[in-house]
């Protein structure tokens, strides 16, 4: 599903337009952007939660040329789907 998927299917179940329900949908997507680039966690009750990840440096190797490369430290999102999420995607 894409986000214009997304916004179709909302736009269906409510009395929005599909304009109104894009911009709704992008203010979610951006304020759970905004909180996770402040260092907060976005939790979703029933669905997830969004957190930042540290990695740390190590050594990569280059597929193209099988050089060894340094890869640095870095900061990732990461998504733990909730208890209902995960016993649904179980089910089917």
């Amino acid at each position: 599903m894409t986000k214009a998927d997304l916004v179709m299917e909302v736009a269906k179940l409510t009395d929005l337009t599909k304009k109104e329900t894009e911009t709704v949908i992008k203010t979610i997507f951006g304020s759970i952007t905004t909180a996770l680039s402040e260092g907060d966690k976005v939790e979703l009750r029933g669905f997830g939660s969004f957190r930042i990840r540290n990695r740390k440096a190590r050594q990569g190797r280059n597929p193209k040329t099988g050089d060894m490369v340094n890869v640095p430290a870095k900061k990732v999102p990461f998504f733990k789907a909730g208890k209902e999420l995960r016993s649904l995607v179980d089910y089917c």
